[in-house]
This record gives C-alpha cells, sequence and structure tokens, in this order.
C-alpha cells in the first residue's frame, strides 16, 4: 500500500513516484531470491545510481540531487519497504559521501565525489573495530605518518559492503586520546587491505557485512580527509544523518510489515469472518499503525530541523530510537497476525522481523541513542 505523502514540490511527487517504479520493477521481483540464497544483486545499485537514487541529498554542483534530507529519508523508506538490505547499503553509501563534502579540499572533491554521488563508486563506512563500537574513541587501527602518507595497521568490523564497495571512509589513529584520530578516503584496491569472510547475519542477506584488516598498507596522505587529528569530529558529523537514515530504513520495514498483515486480515477467515473483523486483531493492526505513523513523523521532524540548519542531533536520537523500537514491535507483532503460516519463510513477516533487529543495533545501539538524549536534558 503506498503511503499519501506530504511533500514540499511537485519535484518531489514525482520523485516519489519514480523511486516506488523502480523498486516495484527492479527490487521487489528479485528480494527473495537474493535473501534466500545470501546472494548479491549485482547490477541493482547501478541502476539506482543511473536513476539519480544514490546522490539525492547532495548539492547538484556535484552531481547531487539538492533534493533535502526530508525527501531523501522518504526515498529511503520506500526503498527500505521492498528491500532492507538494499536500503541500508544505499544510507551507508550516503554516509560515506558525507566526509569528502563536507571536509575535502576542492581538488579531492572534483577528483573523487561526482563518480560516488553517480553511483559509480559505491562506499562504505568503516569506523567500528572489534573491541570499539559505540566507544569510538577507543579505536586502536594506527595510521603511522611516512613520506608523503601514512603506513595504517589494524583491523575494522561490522562493514556494510565490505570487500564489494569501491572506497572506505577509514577512521585510524594518529595520536593520542580522542583527538589523535584522523579520517582517509581507502580505495577498494588499496595494496595490505584484505576482507574477512562475510558474516553469518540473522538478516540483510544479500549485502555482506565484513572485517578488514590493514597491513603495512601506505595510504597516500592526499587520502587523508580534514586535517590530521579532527577523525571523530567528521565521523560524529555524518553518524547523526547516518541516524536519520536508519530510522527511514526501519519505518520502511515497518510499513511493509503493516501492509502484509493488513492484507492477510483481510483475506484469513475464522469463526466464520475475516480475522480484521475481530476486535483484538484489529486492535492490533491499529496499534501497528499508529507505530508506523509516529515513527515517520519522528524522522521527518528531525529531518525538516536539519534542512533548517538547526540542531538536530537530539532528534535524530530520538528517530532512531523511537522508528527502530516501533519497527521491531509492529514487525513481531506482524508475524503473531499470520499465526503459524508467519513463522515460516512462505511469507516475508519472519524476514521483516529478522531485518528490523539489526536497526536497533548499528549507527550506535539504542541504548547510546538514550544515553544521547539523555544528555541533552541536562541543563
Amino acid at each position: 500500500m503506498s503511503v499519501d505523502r506530504l511533500l514540499p514540490t511537485e519535484e518531489a511527487r514525482d520523485l516519489i513516484q519514480l523511486t516506488r517504479d523502480v523498486a516495484d520493477k527492479v527490487l521487489d521481483p528479485i528480494v527473495d531470491e537474493h535473501e534466500k540464497n545470501e546472494t548479491y544483486p549485482d547490477g541493482v545499485f547501478g541502476t539506482l545510481g543511473d536513476a539519480g537514487l544514490l546522490s539525492l541529498p547532495f548539492p547538484e554542483e556535484w552531481g547531487g540531487g539538492g533534493q533535502p534530507y526530508e525527501v531523501y529519508l522518504q526515498v529511503l523508506e520506500e526503498l527500505a519497504a521492498r528491500w532492507a538490505a538494499v536500503a541500508v547499503a544505499v544510507s551507508v553509501h550516503s554516509l560515506a559521501c558525507s566526509p569528502l563534502l563536507a571536509f575535502g579540499t576542492e581538488e579531492q572533491k572534483k577528483r573523487w565525489l561526482p563518480d560516488m554521488l553517480g553511483g559509480s563508486l559505491i562506499g562504505a563506512y568503516s569506523l567500528s573495530e572489534p573491541q570499539a563500537g559505540s566507544d569510538a574513541a577507543a579505536l586502536t587501527c594506527k595510521a603511522t605518518p611516512k613520506d608523503d602518507g601514512y603506513v595504517v595497521n589494524g583491523a575494522k568490523a561490522w562493514i556494510t559492503h565490505g570487500g564489494i564497495a569501491d572506497f572506505y571512509n577509514l577512521f585510524a589513529r594518529t595520536g593520542e586520546g580522542s583527538k589523535g584520530v584522523s579520517c582517509f578516503l581507502v580505495p577498494k584496491d588499496q595494496q595490505g587491505l584484505s576482507f574477512g569472510k562475510p558474516e553469518e547475519k540473522m538478516g540483510l542477506h544479500a549485502v555482506p557485512t565484513t572485517s578488514a584488516s590493514y597491513d603495512d598498507a601506505f595510504v597516500s596522505g592526499e587520502r587523508r580527509l580534514g586535517a590530521e587529528g579532527q577523525g571523530l569530529q567528521i565521523a560524529f558529523s555524518a553518524l547523526d544523518s547516518g541516524r536519520l537514515g536508519i530510522a527511514a530504513v526501519a519505518v520502511g520495514i515497518a510499513q511493509a510489515a503493516l501492509d502484509d498483515a493488513v492484507a492477510y486480515a483481510n483475506e484469513r477467515t475464522t469463526f466464520g469472518k475475516k480475522i480484521v473483523d475481530h476486535q483484538g486483531l484489529g486492535f492490533l493492526l491499529a496499534d501497528m499503525a499508529a507505530a508506523v505513523d509516529s515513527a515517520r513523523a519522528t524522522y521527518i521532524d528531525a529531518a525538516r530541523r536539519r534542512d533548517a540548519g538547526l540542531d538536530y542531533s537530539r532528534g535524530a536520537s530520538v528517530a532512531k530510537l523511537v522508528a527502530t523500537d516501533a519497527a521491531m514491535k509492529v514487525t513481531t507483532d506482524a508475524v503473531q497476525v499470520f499465526g503459524g503460516y508467519g513463522y515460516t519463510r512462505q511469507f516475508r513477516v519472519e524476514r521483516y522481523m529478522r531485518d528490523a533487529k539489526i536497526t536497533q543495533i548499528f549507527e550506535g545501539t539504542n541504548q547510546i541513542q538514550r544515553l544521547v538524549i539523555a544528555r541533552s536534558l541536562r541543563t
């Protein structure tokens, strides 16, 4: 079921319709096969790039779509409603392009940004480590200055699109403390860079998540973004936007689960009437619908604050927290609506439930979001 959206312009409405057409024709027919077989959808991201869906919130001068974040996130939601793994990778790609746009030199942006925004180069984010997830200041991967660059040694973990993406935002230690981390734009074919086998995940099967190892990898100094020691500032500046991306993905998953549950409830009959007409089931569906609508409102509110140039850090954490908790509840209830069938792979709701879980974990766990929100309340 298509959601009637309040969009700021006719162009935005056309963009949502384009997204729905692409998602229905390109993503929906193949998602079940790839998720079941855990195979990568070759060509999908090229198609999304050709449609202009990988560059929407970036300036037109660099090949972007020039769209408000409010619109971009609703596009992301539409993608997630068909295929969460692809939508997450699109969100991560946007996250990976942000440091270059915000902190790169004009020469760096001219060299790499158009191909990144055009979809010729797909990006990934490489911040977490095996012992440093939400605690980014505990990073140990080290970049030692040498000649006109840096020699990198260490390990990274939980990289969405790892081993397949064309470039990686690498955050590595160049000094001590929270101001001793720097950011680098590392190409996939970097000598000394290798990737582990894909993680065996609960969900999001079609797009790999891997670890990465740097073994005396010499990264040219021209690939450092921003000043030395500015890495955590760069990382955290992008993470608020990334959290909004995950909120939108979570709402897309929840909307798909709600739609499937409503359709099933209007077809299935028990005790002589459709199960949607049983008050207990109708109330459950009503709560699901209220959760989806409320979650969407939180991410749109935060996006509008971002678009207006207001502080939106707290709003991003609220949206991420509310939307992902809602997605977990709604998808679990959708399985319940389907009864025993919901526990089988015959229907998509079990996949929605598995995919929803990770949204509560990455881009900062929901416990971290509560910490961010609590800190914002201090006087």
